[in-house]
């Protein structure tokens, strides 16, 4: 994380306490840089923060039109769920409707995100399963893509069709050579890109004209924002916030892109000591700075001066952006 810049302030009564810094592009539908912070050449892992570009095969090879999925369904292969109840029970019809089921998923069984839930399991004393995944919408996805493709079970293996698949699309709407890959908590691939070309990916999404596959997915993922995570979560407010105009949608490790179709414009954000809480106030900064979040909005006013609690519920501190985001 070379040449990363202070991004975000951890502020504790009149005390500067913590920096995070990061990275962070803009790209147009050229694919140059409108503005940057840090080092654009840093190479990352965007972790949940591709799944659209994941998805694309999905919808390129035919595969989800021949499965009949709707917008929802879409929307969930691109998500980060809550594993509340509106996600599970999608993906569970949406397994059976294959004639699958959690087994056949590869992704992992954890409690899920969403508190009222896990609460509700833990008293009833029961079990994940891999369908609670956040990721379990993406993996749906993948096995539609194997069914279509009459390839074999192990969908997340690197040399198989799906990933195969995933990785040439990845190639060509970030316009780079990836150097590699890590493997993500869910278990698929996550391959490596530089910041410029997430960003320039993101601003192929934007750009892509109505009925592409591209804009099938980023339509799909503003429509159904509840669906790309849930409740609660800074993704779905931050896009509600917006009047659903833009796509937001997290990984783990501090990253985020963003997709603003009406500007055509295309964000990739990375903090580089992986924090969520500056990740969250960084991009809803950016978005302030774009125009197309309002300031005094209730959801950007809770990431951008975002209070920190002690025991007792005392405000101590406040988490905020540096002055390069203002």
């Amino acid at each position: 994380m070379m040449n990363s810049v202070p991004m975000v302030e951890i502020w504790r009564g009149p005390f500067l306490e913590s920096v995070h810094n990061g990275h962070a592009v803009i790209c147009d539908d050229t694919g140059q840089i409108v503005d940057a912070w840090g080092n654009p050449d840093q190479v990352v892992l965007s972790r949940s923060a591709s799944k659209m570009i994941q998805a694309l095969p999905l919808v390129t090879s035919g595969a989800a039109e021949a499965a009949g999925l709707k917008p929802e369904h879409l929307a969930l292969a691109c998500a980060s769920h809550r594993g509340a109840p509106l996600h599970t029970e999608w993906v569970t019809a949406w397994l059976s409707n294959l004639g699958l089921t959690d087994h056949d998923l590869r992704c992992g069984a954890h409690f899920p995100y969403d508190a009222p839930t896990e609460q509700a399991m833990r008293r009833a004393g029961e079990t994940p399963c891999q369908y609670h995944n956040n990721c379990s919408g993406k993996h749906a996805g993948f096995l539609t893509l194997t069914r279509h493709l009459r390839a074999g079970p192990e969908y997340i293996e690197t040399d198989h069709p799906v990933q195969k698949a995933v990785l040439e699309a990845f190639e060509r709407v970030t316009g780079e050579t990836s150097p590699g890959f890590g493997i993500d908590g869910c278990s698929a691939p996550n391959f490596a890109g530089s910041l410029h070309a997430m960003a320039r990916a993101m601003a192929h999404f934007a750009a892509s004209p109505e009925g592409s596959p591209e804009a099938t997915l980023h339509r799909a993922m503003r429509l159904h924002p509840e669906f790309v995570a849930g409740e609660g979560s800074a993704c779905t407010e931050l896009m509600r916030a917006t009047k659903d105009k833009v796509v937001i949608k997290t990984g783990a490790e501090g990253f985020y892109n963003a997709i603003l179709p009406d500007q055509k414009l295309g964000i990739a954000l990375k903090i580089s000591d992986g924090a969520t809480r500056a990740s969250e106030c960084a991009i809803a900064a950016i978005l302030v700075k774009l125009g197309v979040l309002e300031p005094d909005h209730p959801a950007a006013a809770r990431l951008m001066n975002a209070p920190i609690l002690n025991r007792r519920e005392i405000v101590t501190g406040w988490i905020r952006p540096g002055p390069a985001l203002l």
